[in-house]
């Protein structure tokens, strides 16, 4: 990746869903630029640095989630490559992740395998602004078009992350894309999030905004930890599913919050869910 100060920045011109990659990364390079940050995240702060783009649009805030759900999918991947070291790592819809980076740092003489698969004006941006690496290869696809699943050696072991991905699609296309997946990598693991109803329908209203400039785009699909937990009974080849919890947050009523949300049946429904799904 070049140094921001000596080449003109890269503009990025996304719409849509494909826009919300601009503002997760936002969030979370803020959050890695502080000092008590959740999250260790250097290569995201140098990416946002390089890229044109008026961030000020998504507005102004302390918000902890991005780093929160990366730190969560980062907590399970790591677990899967602990048994699995030379395992194919399928990021879909990866958007302006940098995971790969964050998870190598992490795991010293690691040699797992990674494919990212997105919209080629995303993979675009990645593949000029991002570092290069031999165990990189990229995808310029929908995830729902299943070609890149001929690019996945199984042989080593899968893990698939949805990070941010399958609550923008329509119900069949998400259980579909699950159903796929189950199918082609028995052994495999699956890792996704889900907002909770309530704030899926806020945004399907239009009525979810960071900021006056900025709407969340519609999220057609939500699901409660209790009507996930029925997927082996209705997905041919998901062997289990496991309720993730949220890594510590910065602050107690924060963590105080999560506990109480994480811990009752009574308000399982009205937070996000992190669900490992085991393919078998």
């Amino acid at each position: 990746m070049s140094n921001p100060g000596d080449t003109a920045k890269h503009k990025a011109e996304l719409s849509g869903v494909s826009e919300t990659a601009l503002l997760t990364l936002a969030v979370r390079a803020q959050e890695a630029q502080r000092p008590d940050g959740l999250i260790d995240d250097p290569v995201a702060i140098r990416l946002m640095d390089s890229i044109d783009f008026d961030f000020a649009k998504f507005g102004q805030s302390k918000r902890q989630d991005m780093a929160l759900r990366s730190t969560a999918f980062d907590l399970a991947t790591r677990s899967y490559l602990a048994t699995h070291p030379d395992a194919t790592v399928v990021a879909l819809a990866e958007g302006l992740q940098t995971s790969f980076w964050r998870l190598d740092a992490a795991l010293p003489g690691s040699r797992f395998h990674w494919l990212t698969v997105d919209f080629p004006p995303i993979v675009e941006i990645r593949e000029q602004l991002l570092p290069a690496s031999p165990r990189i290869v990229t995808c310029a696809q929908s995830a729902l078009d299943y070609s890149w699943m001929d690019r996945v050696s199984a042989d080593q072991g899968v893990f698939i992350t949805a990070e941010g991905l399958l609550m923008y699609l329509q119900p069949e296309e998400a259980l579909g894309l699950i159903a796929a997946c189950a199918a082609r990598f028995p052994g495999g693991q699956m890792l996704f999030d889900l907002p909770p109803a309530w704030f899926a329908g806020l945004a399907r209203r239009g009525l979810l905004r960071t900021s006056l400039r900025y709407a969340v785009p519609p999220m057609p699909f939500s699901r409660t930890v209790s009507e996930l937990a029925e997927l082996p009974d209705t997905i041919p080849g998901v062997r289990a599913v496991h309720d993730l919890p949220l890594p510590r947050a910065r602050g107690r009523l924060t963590n105080a919050l999560i506990a109480k949300a994480s811990g009752s049946r009574r308000f399982s429904s009205l937070r996000p869910t992190f669900t490992l799904l085991e393919f078998g």
